[in-house]
Order: C-alpha cells, then structure tokens, then sequence
C-alpha cells in the first residue's frame, strides 16, 4: 500500500406551616366498580433482524458548554441517522459509501479489476467499495488534501485536487489510463447558494478536464453536483465526449440535500 504526502492543505417541596394542605381532588379515572383502570403500555412491534430499534431512532443530545446549538443539531442528526449506523455496523467509514454503492448497483459501474480514481477520497468510504466491488484486483488510486487512514487495497495522495502538480502525481500512481473517475468532491460551503453553487461546478469542470485526459475508450465518470442552473456548459461537454449522461440521486443522501450525482458511461476517443 501507497500513501504519499504533499506540503500544497419535580416534584414540588412541602408547603411552609401554618397553611392548611388540603387533598387534591383525584383526576383518575374509574371503573364502573370505583376501581382505578389498569396501565396499559403502548406495545410494539419487535425489530426485525438487523433494523435498529424505535428507541435507537431517538437520539436526544443535550447541548454542551462548548458546542453550540448548530453543532448540536449536526450531531443529533448524525446520531439518528439510519446510514450512519448502518456504515459502523458494517465497517465502512462514512455514510456516502451508500451513495457509491447504489450508484454501481444502477449503473453497473465498477467491475472486477477496474482502475478506478476517486477525487476527494477523505475520509475513505468511496475507496472502501471501490475496494470491494473490484475484488481487490483493480487499481484504485485517492486523492485529498486531508490527512486520513490507509485503506486496505488503495493508493491515497494527500494533496489538493486543484494543486498544477495533482493530475500527473496521480496518473504516475495510477500507471495507466483509468476505467472510472469518481468525484465527491465538495467546496467549503459559503452560506450563499449562487456562490457555492458555482464553486462546486468549477470542482465538477477540473474533475471532468482530469477525467478527458486519463480515462480509456468506454470509460466513466461520477461526479456530484448540485440543483441549479449553471452546470449547463458541463452538461454539454459530458453529452460530446460520453455515450450517455444521467442524473441520479441516491437514497442515502439526504432528502434535504440539494445534491445529485451525473453518471457518465461510455466515454468517446477524440476523433
């Protein structure tokens, strides 16, 4: 395994004396024989084999002295999200393992001894299933400006995608042309949706230029992008140099995410 680094990112007290206490009068129902009705708790259903309990599904965090609200908010979603127990269940480090996997399971994308490149790898789950639809006998070559764990049966390079140096680094690791281009790759958010909107196709656009220069004949290309209007010069690059362009939105992101991935398979020599 290959790892490289570059330099480049309650109840109430008793009453006080002398007042007089005198009984509540009782709220409690009675039976027709002046009996108070026995409790009934609500009975639920037992999970089934591997499905996490109602209990599991209501995860209550309290904000600490040093978190604030909206970081408390981000946690309880974690928390009670199915995806993310599911992906600690099975060992896989992030939730957007998911994404990859439904993606491959639609669009038949990664076969046994593909080489597949995986932009923005951290913190590794794309790595993980590309690993393991490939059978291990594939290339599999990562690259992120953050630091992250090896994974087993890929080749990571910590270094900024955008970075004049990134695509020869990595098609020296790769060694060859690439069978798939996977991007999950996504700019610090700036709070202003036609900013960060633009952003994340400029990532889609370098990605893409990447992907014209490694990929072989019928090759493909994942990449994520987002709801809105200006990927329309990227969707049009897509359309002249692949046989066929989707999109898709996985159940595992989340249905209040504006995300989506383009799958482009097929890809077309230069004439």
């Amino acid at each position: 395994m290959e790892r490289r680094n570059s330099s480049s990112q309650k109840g109430k007290g008793p009453k006080s004396a002398g007042k007089s206490s005198a009984a509540a009068p009782s709220r409690i129902a009675k039976t027709a024989l002046g009996e108070e009705p026995e409790k009934r708790g609500r009975k639920n259903a037992a999970p089934k084999k591997g499905e996490a309990s109602s209990r599991d599904f209501n995860v209550h965090v309290k904000t600490a002295k040093r978190r604030d609200y909206g970081s408390t908010l981000w946690l309880k979603r974690q928390l009670n999200d199915p995806y993310v127990r599911k992906a600690k269940a099975e060992g896989y480090r992030s939730r957007a393992a998911y994404k990859l996997s439904e993606l491959d399971e639609k669009f038949a994308l990664l076969k046994p001894g593909a080489r597949v490149v995986d932009l923005g790898c951290a913190p590794g789950g794309w790595l993980q299933v590309a690993v393991k639809k490939t059978g291990g006998r594939g290339k599999i070559v990562g690259i992120d400006y953050l630091n992250m764990p090896a994974v087993a049966g890929a080749d990571i390079l910590e270094m900024d995608f955008l970075d004049e140096a990134a695509p020869d680094a990595l098609k020296d690791m790769l060694g060859g042309q690439a069978d798939i281009v996977l991007s999950d790759m996504a700019a610090p958010t700036t709070g202003h949706k036609a900013t960060d909107h633009l952003r994340i196709v400029a990532l889609a656009e370098a990605a893409l230029d990447f992907a014209e220069d490694v990929l072989a004949p019928g090759g493909a290309f994942v990449c994520k992008v987002f709801a809105g209007g200006a990927e329309g010069d990227l969707l049009t690059r897509l359309k002249q140099r692949f046989a066929t362009v989707k999109h898709a939105k996985p159940k595992a992101s989340r249905s209040d995410s504006a995300e989506k991935y383009v799958v482009a398979t097929g890809f077309k020599e230069r004439g």
